[in-house]
Parts: structure tokens; sequence; C-alpha cells
């Protein structure tokens, strides 16, 4: 399936790449940076790109490209699922992944991707397996291997590994017995120049931290479960409970790990959380204005932080003199790029922008004004109105410490002006 994987910086260095069958040469990857080459940002890249003789396909995470090399039929969708999870299996082992921390754990990269494909076909794909084969990296161990000569890699097989839930092991043991659950939304939205919604989607998912001792069954309800339509699960959930019954029942992994996504659309009647009133003017030969003012929706409750709003300017603007009433604003005049970072939006004093615009001389005035793209983040609040039920705990004796957070932030919210 995966004949070859390569692992690409944002400097166009291939620094790190793995063979499952034949090696392929890195000209391969020419292609790749062709297509790069036409993207006006890195996150444009095609997922699939398609060579003489081979497919190419391509994930944009942690600003690192990772490209594989696929030569025969393959559903590009599972592909691109296995590199999000090695890149998951990254960020478990190391806290991050960065080029830094890929060529710190040069060799423990390269024994996970050893254990995770099989010539190139997906072997262990789980982090508890994988923690078992090959053990992650501490202080400790990295001196203990320089002294002994050992590796991480164990020489037992792990017991889950022909377990039927093998997403968790046998014998784990906590003093505190605690599971946390973060609903986590992001809106995609694009608002007229009238304030009025034209699209809105929710991308959603459930975030979990379960350290519980024994092998637990779970059983978590929802409030509203009808909300959630186009649904996502960890393996570890029993669908066909959820089609019967809309309950999420499972036996969860060790640790941290997704337990659902979902995606929800045509929200037209949900609300964006902050609207704004804008002016934008370009006048041939003098200065253009530009005016942006900020306000909350009423009856939100919950206080809008993190706010910035981003605009990319037309070529004949040269500068921008502006004064705000709250937070700082930063124009970039070779990127034609203003950034107008907020913080938090008090409700009693609404934040405003405005100022003059100089325009180039004999320069073309553009045809529309610029879009605004906002960012912002609402604590314990979810836009959807998804909301937690309960959560029984089923096979072991102890009453476990639950916590639940909402999350609501701003994926991509285009406001035309």
């Amino acid at each position: 399936m995966i004949h070859s994987l390569f692992i690409i910086n944002n400097s166009g260095d291939i620094f790190m790449e793995k063979h499952y069958k034949s090696v392929i040469h890195r000209n391969i990857c020419d292609y790749f940076f062709e297509a790069l080459a036409k993207c006006a940002k890195p996150e444009d890249i095609p997922a699939v790109i398609s060579t003489p003789h081979h497919k190419l396909i391509v994930i944009y995470r942690k600003k690192l490209f990772f490209v594989s090399v696929v030569v025969n039929e393959v559903s590009p969708l599972f592909v691109i699922e296995i590199l999000h999870r090695a890149v998951d299996i990254f960020e478990d082992y190391f806290n991050d992944c960065t080029e830094f921390t890929l060529k710190e754990n040069f060799v423990i990269v390269y024994e996970l991707l050893d254990e995770m494909l099989d010539n190139g076909f997906p072997l262990a794909t789980e982090s508890n397996i994988l923690k078992e084969l090959i053990k992650p990296p501490n202080i400790f161990r990295k001196v203990a291997n320089m002294v002994t000569g050992d590796s991480n890699l164990s020489s037992t097989l792990p017991t889950v590994q022909l377990s039927n839930i093998p997403w968790r092991r046998q014998g784990i043991k906590y003093t505190n017995n605690e599971a946390y659950f973060d609903c986590i939304e992001e809106i995609d939205a694009i608002i007229d120049k009238n304030g009025s919604t034209i699209m809105c989607e929710v991308q959603g998912y459930i975030d979990c931290c379960v350290k519980l001792s024994g092998m637990p069954d779970l059983t978590l309800c929802f409030t509203n479960p009808r909300l959630l339509d186009d649904v996502s699960f960890h393996p570890c959930v029993r669908f066909k409970r959820w089609e019967s019954e809309k309950i999420l029942s499972f036996v969860p992994p060790d640790g941290n790990f997704r337990l659902i996504s979902y995606h929800i659309e045509s929200l037209n009647s949900v609300s964006i959380p902050i609207y704004l009133k804008h002016n934008i003017q370009f006048k041939e030969g003098s200065n253009g204005r530009f005016e942006v003012t900020f306000g909350l929706r009423p009856g939100l409750g919950k206080s809008v932080e993190n706010v910035q709003l981003n605009a990319e300017m037309p070529k004949c603007v040269l500068n921008m003199s502006l004064t705000p009433t709250q937070g700082r604003y930063t124009f970039d005049a070779v990127k034609k790029t203003l950034v107008w970072e907020i913080g938090r939006i008090d409700p009693s004093k609404i934040p405003s922008i405005r100022g003059n615009i100089t325009v180039s001389n004999g320069s073309p005035l553009p045809e529309s004004n610029p879009p605004l793209h906002l960012n912002f983040q609402v604590n314990q609040f979810a836009i959807s109105g998804i909301k937690f039920g309960r959560l029984d705990v089923y096979g072991e004796k102890y009453k476990p410490f639950k916590g639940v957070k909402y999350l609501t932030r701003a994926g991509k919210i285009q406001v035309r002006t």
C-alpha cells in the first residue's frame, strides 16, 4: 500500500524518509514541490498528486509535510488516516511533532514507523500496543541505554496484541480514578456585508483523558443526541448501541484519546457570538478609510476571548495608520496583511479600530473590498447546543471523579465587506 514516506519541512528539506519496499529516489518529491509552488498557502496543497507511475498522498500538520508514495490502487482517505495516526503517535510519544523533536528522537521514529506499518500495510496503530513494544523516551532511559547499549524495543509481544480490546492493556491501576471530557467545536462561516450568515458549519470533537483502574465499561449519554448526525467514532465505541439507543458504550483506552468527531451542517439558526460593523473605502489620489467595530450578540452570557481580526489588503495599499480602542495592530507593508489582536471583549466596552489607508498614486483601485477573517474562543459554551447527560461505569466498584469542559472557537470565519 504505502511504498515510501518522506517528511519535509517548510523550507523544502527532506530530513527523513522511510521505504517499506524498494527504495524510491527522493526525486519523486519534485512533483510535490511543483504542486506546492502553485499554492498560496501550505494548507492548500492537494491531498493527492499524480505522477506518471506513482501517486503522492500528502498531509500538512505541525508545519511539516508527510508525503506518502503509493504504487497500486488504494483508497486515499485510508492513507490519509494512517498519516494522521502517525502524527498523533509522535505527539503522544514526544509531546510534540516538530522537525526538532523528530530529529532528536530519530531512532524511535524509525522504530515506530517499522511497527506501525508492515510492508506498507497498517499493523499496530494503537498507542497502548506501541508503548509496550517501544518504550517512550525519557532522560533516565536515554542514559541507561547509552551505558548498557540496550534499545527501547521490547523483546516480548504485547498482551493486547491478540486481545479483542487492543486499545487497552491489562492490569492498569490508579490511586485516583478520573475521567475528563472536552467538547471542542469550531465554527466555519461566511457572513455577508449586511451581517447575515450565508453559510455556517460546526466541526466538533470530544477529547477524553481517562485514568481508570481495571477494565471499566462506560456509557455516556447526551441530553440532545439527535444533533449528532454525521459522526466518526473511535474503534472502542459500540456502533450498534449508538444506532439503536444513541448512547456511547465503550471500554476506554488508557490516557488521552479522541472519542468521537462530528460535523453539523446548515446551522442557519445559530448566530455567531460576535458581529462586526465595518466601513472600508478606497479613494483614488487620496487616503482611504478603514473602520471596524466589534459587538457581542445579546444573550450570550459568556466572555469572548482571544479575539483577533485578519485582513489581506490590496496591493495598491502602501500603509495604514489606525487607532484601536483596545489591543494592538500590526500592518505588514510587504505582505499587505493587517492583524488586530484584541484579546478579551468586555461587554461594557465595545472595541473599535479606525484610521486612514494610504493608497499609491496611479494604481488601479480594487474592484471589491477585502474580506475580514475572525478568530476567537468562548469557554464553557457549545454553539451547537450539545450537552452531556450522565456517565455510568460498569465492571468496577469505584466511583470516578468526572469533569466536563466545553469550548467554542473560530475555524474559518469570513466577513465580506
